[in-house]
């Protein structure tokens, strides 16, 4: 098994820290949904501004809110305004890697939705591996965030 890439929502902005609460990260449903991000879904967070690799939960937060809030002890690691990468992973064999299309979305700094990608990989006639960063919506093909379940 392969650890990989299930799901990016990259260049979003953090909207709020609470150090009090019990821990996780907050986010929009519409979000997750879209990406194919579970609630209580472990996520690593990476802060563009800091550097700081973090790795926690998702909990929902409102429906259409635009919300990234860190909680707990992550709201330590980012600042309100930080940019930051969130990115969900899967475990595969090595032949599916053709099969799942990980999708990507990148952000406004309001939180609304910029672009909508995913990533392909395929093999070239002489066998050699490819990769692509396509527009749009995969379609039909499988959703890694749930190819494990």
């Amino acid at each position: 098994m392969r650890k990989v890439v299930a799901a990016k929502l990259h260049g979003i902005t953090v909207t709020d820290a609470d150090l009090n609460y019990h821990g996780s990260i907050t986010l929009d449903p519409d979000h997750c949904d879209e990406a194919g991000i579970l609630p209580l879904e472990f996520v690593e967070i990476w802060n563009r501004a800091s550097g700081a690799r973090i790795s926690t939960y998702v909990i929902y937060g409102e429906r259409g809110s635009r919300c990234c809030v860190l909680n707990g002890a992550a709201a330590r690691t980012c600042q309100i305004g930080d940019e930051i990468i969130i990115c969900s992973s899967t475990y595969i064999e090595e032949h599916q890697i053709v099969e799942i299309k990980p999708r990507v979305l990148t952000f406004d700094r309001d939180n609304s939705l910029r672009d909508r990608l995913f990533y392909d990989c395929g093999f070239n006639d002489d066998g050699t591996m490819t990769f692509a960063i396509r527009k749009g919506s995969p379609g039909n093909a499988l959703n890694p965030g749930r190819a494990n379940r």
